[in-house]
């Protein structure tokens, strides 16, 4: 990176905007000023935790904890924000929040950060129900994308262990808008797939991040993904993306995604296997890895075609 942003400061900004009558927030970090940048990255959470805890985790002695730093340094302006139902967005409303609910806030928060920033197309990451928001984001609003890039993402949900036994439990999440979480829940997201991919103060730190936020999270995804699949279209997907699998991720089924993959309809396409990892790969011992793969993709020139 250059030595001047290196050694530039960091800032983070809260901002607030509004779906409707829903208040949104969103999180911004970028070194030194946010005007130009290499480009905006907007971070998409999952299931069971708001954005900061899962983008911007700081834990003494792990370099770069943080994506948001990460990727501030390097030269980009870096966004993530709370759907509704998480975090300190708006959870007053009695429904469920499902994926499609997420890309309106997506297409709300993408409005904002355009609008405040002067950009025209947002670098988009989405991992685990926050891959299938953004996909579904990206293929409503294809012209807002510059690339892609969906970590333990599910299309079918053939090959899925980890949605297999979660279907169990379906008729519970239907009959409710909310579940509960707490630290032994954290703990199983790291132990259900291959123990031992993460450290213990990287599971604690995340813990802390998490339920101080929040004590229960919406059932939407979790139904979504147990009864609605596919809630995405890969042929109307039509940006370069980029697919993140974790070696052990027991959401992404492996032949799932290469289908997927194959009906992608951009030649611009990568399918990335991430050796190590699970399932929540920014707090992963292999994390640093995760960063790379996304950096090559987003700073991945542009194909050039002559004529």
């Amino acid at each position: 990176m250059d030595q001047s942003q290196a050694n530039a400061k960091i800032t983070g900004q809260e901002h607030w905007t509004k779906k409707g009558d829903i208040r949104l927030f969103l999180w911004e970090k970028f070194a030194g000023s946010p005007e130009r940048k290499k480009g905006t990255v907007l971070f998409v959470h999952g299931s069971s935790m708001a954005s900061q805890p899962t983008f911007d985790l700081q834990v003494p002695g792990r370099p770069y904890s943080s994506a948001m730093d990460f990727f501030a340094e390097l030269g980009y302006d870096t966004w993530c924000v709370d759907m509704e139902g998480y975090g300190r967005s708006d959870k007053h409303r009695d429904i469920k929040y499902d994926i499609a609910n997420g890309a309106d806030d997506l297409a709300a928060a993408s409005d904002y950060i355009m609008k405040t920033r002067g950009v025209k197309q947002l670098l988009v990451y989405g991992i685990s129900s926050g891959a299938l928001r953004a996909a579904l984001f990206a293929q409503r609003h294809p012209e807002r994308v510059q690339r892609l890039a969906l970590d333990a993402f599910v299309w079918t949900g053939e090959g899925s262990p980890t949605l297999e036994e979660r279907r169990k439990k379906l008729p519970q999440w239907q009959s409710m808008n909310r579940r509960p979480i707490d630290r032994a829940f954290v703990h199983s997201i790291f132990n259900r797939d291959h123990p031992g991919c993460a450290e213990e103060k990287v599971i604690e730190a995340f813990a802390d991040a998490i339920l101080a936020l929040d004590d229960s999270v919406p059932t939407g995804t979790y139904v979504d993904m147990c009864s609605r699949l596919p809630v995405v279209d890969p042929q109307r997907i039509t940006v370069p993306t980029v697919i993140m699998r974790g070696e052990f991720d027991g959401i992404a089924g492996f032949d799932d995604l290469l289908e997927f993959f194959r009906r992608l309809p951009n030649p611009d396409k990568q399918f990335s296997v991430m050796a190590g990892i699970s399932h929540a790969s920014f707090q992963q011992i292999n994390y640093l890895m995760v960063y790379h793969i996304l950096y090559s993709f987003f700073a991945q020139p542009e194909p050039v075609y002559r004529g």
